[in-house]
């Protein structure tokens, strides 16, 4: 799953593409780089950003989606996005599929509109919001409670209807590194929901603050990761850098299972 913001303030890429010709080239490489799907997120949800409403973020959104439905015909889309009116329009406009970072945890239309949709939902976890995910996130146990999390609002969806579900602890969103790294060590535990699990590691700051990076400076740290995660059974990757993720695929697709 390749990473494209049309935001001005994303934490690595805010303010990249704002020309429509550079946006359709960067998605032609990622294309051309092996991404399956395209996550299209108009909102930052970087610690501390700053939120804007449905229409604010509809503004932004619905240009580069037409375009990239236009130029691109074929690909999956996918809309990242927590407000069900946003999520309502992306599909009218050819999204096809929502990836929610709140899990319907800010918009409580959200399940229902997914369900109205009939389209595939990625079910992420998150404690707070991106305003105060990072403001001191507690768990007793950070594993069991999104274990328990996924539980509830997998119950909720199946019980609208909605069977297309994807699953992401949501690394960065209200953990602290040792949260992060808890989940990681115990990723292959998300299985037993028998749902495709993403992760989304991409030059986050449990990659940062560990080797001193920053965010452009962090692929090597990504790579190491992502790489632990597949072999934790992490079946879609959320990246910026599309190349890089799927030679990390393409090599560990070579080594026998025993």
């Amino acid at each position: 799953m390749g990473i494209l913001n049309v935001t001005p303030d994303s934490f690595y890429d805010g303010g990249s593409f704002e020309k429509e010709s550079e946006l359709l080239v960067h998605v032609e490489q990622m294309l051309a780089g092996g991404a399956a799907i395209i996550d299209v997120g108009a909102q930052s949800t970087r610690p501390n950003s700053v939120y804007i409403s449905a229409d604010e973020e509809w503004k932004r959104l619905m240009g580069p989606l037409q375009s990239l439905r236009k130029t691109f015909p074929h690909i999956i889309l996918s809309a990242d996005t927590f407000h069900a009116k946003v999520a309502e329009r992306a599909v009218g406009q050819g999204a096809d599929m929502i990836n929610d970072i709140s899990g319907g945890t800010i918009d409580n239309k959200m399940f229902e509109t997914i369900a109205s949709l009939k389209v595939p939902y990625v079910l992420m976890h998150i404690q707070g919001t991106p305003q105060t995910m990072q403001q001191n996130p507690e768990y007793k146990n950070v594993v069991t409670e999104v274990m328990d999390y996924f539980a509830e609002r997998i119950n909720k969806l199946t019980a609208l209807g909605v069977s297309d579900i994807m699953i992401d602890p949501g690394f960065g969103f209200g953990k602290t590194s040792a949260h992060n790294f808890e989940l990681l060590a115990h990723l292959e535990l998300f299985k037993i929901f028998d749902r495709p699990l993403l992760a989304g590691l991409s030059r986050k700051s449990m990659v940062n603050k560990v080797l001193g990076t920053k965010p452009e400076n962090a692929l090597n740290g990504t790579t190491v990761l992502n790489t632990i995660a597949l072999q934790k059974g992490a079946n879609v990757l959320r990246v910026h850098d599309v190349k890089e993720a799927v030679e990390a695929i393409k090599l560990l697709g070579q080594i026998p299972n025993k």
